[in-house]
Formats: C-alpha cells, structure tokens, sequence
C-alpha cells in the first residue's frame, strides 16, 4: 500500500465548538465544527479527517434530484469525456479488455461506462435515481467506478462496504472527487457550493479508508482519482 502520512498539522491544530452530528464514514460522535456557508455547518472528523454535512441539513431526495435534472451530462460530449478521461485510464492501465464493471452513480448520461463499452469492457449501470436497477447490486465485478458520487453519499460507510463486497479478489475501485486540502482552502473552495455536495475527503481520509478495507494496494492518481484494490 502507498503510504500517505497524516500531516502533523492536522493533528495538531485546535478548534472550537466540538461535538456535532456523527461522522457518517467512521461513526465517530464528537466531530469539530469547521465552516459554515449559505446557512450549512460543515464538520471535520478528527479520526478520519472527512468534512460533512448533518443529516438534518442536507437536501431532501426530491430537492437533490431536482438539482441533478439541471446537470447537462451529454453521454457525446468532447469537454466531458474529456472530463472523465482520468477514470477511464484508471480502469484500462490496471484491466485488460473484457473487465467487468459497474458505472456506480452514473447519472443520466453515462459517458464513462460508453467510453469503456467502446474499448472493449462490459460495463453495469447503476443510478438511485436513473438507472435503479436492483440486480446490478447483486453481482460481483472487476471494477466500480465512483466518478463524482461519493461526495453525494449521506451514508458513505455503508455504501463503500456494500460495493468493497461486490468486487472481485484483485478488483479495483475507481473514485473521482475533489480533495480536501486544508480549513483556509475549504472556506473559499467552490466545490462546497452545490448543495449535494455533503461529504468531502482529504488524502488522509483515504488512507483510512484504505485500512478499514484492508486495501491491497491504493494510489492517488492524478488530481482527482483515488484507486483502491481489494
């Protein structure tokens, strides 16, 4: 496994107002509060390090996918493609032709699973609100992408438990999200303004991630992918 180090300053800086709502990736009760923007509080988990949303502030499911329809994910378009072309190498330098995959969270224009499908892999969608289909969470696969989606996630632990069972020995699991730098960089970050946007991960959260798997092997790739392979 990559080691990634916790920063010595995350650990070591105080703040205020600790308590808060339950961390919703390892459980942890007393969190610290962090930020708060447009009428949200933000938390920060001292024993993962996720920042996160209470429940009680987060969208209905009939308002987060009223924000959703807004999205214009075009499955033809260069500039997303593009877009994606990060988790697309992600699969294809780790997978031979031929994988089998789940689009976890695809939305509505599944652009990632069409880019593979047109190199040769076998790819499963799977949306709660596009593409619902039950049995695509019943089997078991090489590869699941993530690709902007798991910072939606109000319960991440049981989500990233349920998809970590699906994959295959070996298989590898695909996550595209903005990190979490530090508190000075989050109060000014756009990446908070979208109201789905509850739970948002720095690199240390992933390595915990990683060891509460007991990942074979994790990388950060680029900017914004995490792989983690079982």
């Amino acid at each position: 496994m990559t080691c990634h180090p916790i920063a010595e300053s995350s650990q070591n800086e105080r703040f205020d107002h600790l308590g808060g709502p339950q961390c919703p990736l390892c459980k942890q009760e007393h969190n610290t509060w962090w930020h708060q923007r447009k009428h949200r509080d933000y938390w920060h988990c001292r024993i993962c390090q996720l920042v996160f949303v209470g429940v009680a502030q987060q969208l209905s499911a009939t308002a987060e996918k009223a924000e959703y329809d807004r999205h214009e994910n075009d499955v033809d378009d260069p500039g997303y493609r593009r877009f994606l072309t990060r988790p697309f190498t992600a699969v294809t330098e780790r997978l031979p032709a031929g994988a089998r995959g789940l689009d976890f969270g695809c939305g509505p224009g599944p652009a990632l699973a069409a880019m593979l499908e047109e190199s040769g892999y076998n790819v499963t969608l799977y949306d709660l609100y596009y593409y619902p289909q039950a049995e695509a969470l019943t089997r078991h696969y090489d590869f699941i992408c993530l690709t902007e989606v798991i910072e939606h996630l109000s319960d991440p632990a049981r989500v990233l438990t349920q998809l970590w069972a699906l994959l295959n020995e070996g298989g590898w699991l695909v996550v595209q999200t903005q990190r979490v730098r530090n508190r000075a960089a989050f109060e000014h970050w756009r990446y908070v303004d979208d109201p789905t946007h509850i739970a948002f991960y720095a690199e240390d959260t992933f390595a915990w991630l990683a060891r509460q798997l007991d990942a074979r092997h994790w990388d950060i790739t680029g900017r914004d992918v995490v792989v983690l392979q079982k």
